[in-house]
């Protein structure tokens, strides 16, 4: 049987919401992958001044520092989700209003360089988290938002959630 951390997750794994991250994930070794989005990022965004890192791109509402920002919190949440799970802690885990966070954060005042540092950290930080998870702890099962979840989907949500913005920081980054 092969590693839970080179197969996608299957769809009783995650609620529907997470499906569309999940889907931008591609096939293979997530912790590879999660390791090489980290480069990724910094390699498209750290070559910009603190300025440039403030710009709006219509038709998108915040600037490149809030993005950066946004995907850290996340990654912080989905990543303390999949702890809880693959520790076996069957304690149910609620939502979280992203909406919420970014009106209550500051992102823009944040030197650049610091966010970036902070989003590396984070990551790097989740990288040794799952390069330590027994092959069963992926698979563990848990509560969120009052759907089934396992260890292996938010791997699979952090991948796809970044992913989803690289996307959109790829588009903005090639007409600004």
């Amino acid at each position: 049987m092969p590693h839970p951390a080179t197969t996608r997750p299957e769809v009783s794994e995650y609620a529907p919401d997470f499906g569309t991250y999940i889907q931008l994930v591609p096939a293979g070794d997530i912790q590879a992958l999660l390791a090489t989005q980290l480069a990724d990022l910094l390699a498209l965004v750290s070559g910009l001044s603190d300025q440039q890192s403030l710009l709006h791109h219509a038709p998108y509402t915040w600037s490149i520092k809030q993005v950066v920002g946004h995907i850290t919190d996340c990654e912080r949440i989905f990543g303390y989700r999949a702890l809880r799970i693959a520790r076996g802690d069957a304690t149910p885990l609620a939502s979280f209003d992203e909406t919420e966070y970014m009106r209550m954060s500051n992102f823009d005042r944040c030197p650049f360089a610091e966010l970036l540092d902070e989003y590396a950290n984070v990551r790097r930080s989740h990288l040794a988290m799952f390069k330590h998870l027994e092959p069963e702890a992926w698979l563990h099962r848990g509560v969120v938002n009052g759907h089934p979840a396992t260890a292996r989907a938010f791997a699979y949500a952090i991948a796809g959630h970044t992913q989803h913005h690289l996307n959109i920081l790829h588009r903005r980054l090639a007409v600004g």
